[in-house]
């Protein structure tokens, strides 16, 4: 399936239960395991099963394949393996404290970069 149509099915499919502050990140110049990241906000354990379960339905339903869920029984991160996509859905603390957005947002050189002002101050 083409990277943009699965992206628009999962960007859909959380907007439909209302998941907040999605984020698409394109990784494909971070790495060759994925495409692309997705983040996405649900305020309970409900709903961010909820959101994922939708996420797997719609890919589904459009012939995609899900390789794997992780984090299910908990509700507070849950984790979509669908190859080129990888989809978080996060409660607001969880997200906050891991902030996957700006450890894949940040490249390579930018690190550097910062590891060496930090060295030097």
């Amino acid at each position: 399936m083409d990277i943009r149509k699965l992206q628009k099915i999962v960007v859909s499919a959380l907007e439909d239960i209302k998941g907040k502050d999605i984020e698409v990140i394109n990784t494909t110049k971070l790495t060759s395991m994925f495409d692309r990241l997705i983040i996405a906000t649900g305020d309970s354990n409900r709903q961010v099963k909820s959101l994922a379960r939708n996420v797997q339905d719609k890919v589904r339903e459009a012939g995609g394949e899900i390789v794997s869920t992780e984090g299910e029984d908990a509700g507070e991160w849950v984790l979509v393996d669908i190859g080129d996509v990888v989809v978080h859905v996060m409660q607001p603390s969880v997200r906050a404290y891991y902030n996957l957005e700006e450890l894949w947002q940040v490249t390579p050189a930018q690190r550097r970069k910062a590891a060496e002002q930090a060295a030097g101050e």
